[in-house]
């Protein structure tokens, strides 16, 4: 496993870590989303799989911001970790490519409304 890149803070670092922490944020907000309106296509359809997608897609969500919580406090620190947490990328990618997923299955699941 690689080692975090880190250097020292040399002063006022801008809004870099302001800025990183709401596109986390925005990010577990879409997921969020994506998550309601899977679960919603899923009761309306009586698509239980689709049901779990949503709540999968819930925890996705809940770790995105955990994520972003953690990419806040290394970044405003004295000594910024410029790395991400190591699988951070590798699990948005792969909630975002559930989310479309969801999102494209429940527009082809029949529903009976």
């Amino acid at each position: 496993m690689a080692r975090p890149h880190v250097i020292d803070a040399t002063g006022d670092p801008g809004l870099q870590p302001e800025r990183t922490a709401l596109a986390w944020s925005r990010t577990a907000l879409a997921i969020a989303v994506n998550a309601l309106l899977s679960m919603r296509a899923g009761f309306v359809a009586g698509q239980p799989w689709l049901v779990a997608v949503g709540v999968l897609l819930f925890g996705a969500s809940g770790a995105a911001i955990a994520i972003g919580t953690v990419r806040r406090r290394h970044l405003s620190g004295e000594r910024l970790v410029i790395t991400p947490p190591a699988g951070a990328l590798a699990g948005v990618a792969a909630a975002t490519l559930v989310a479309a997923a969801g999102g494209v299955a429940s527009v082809f699941v029949g529903g009976d409304a």
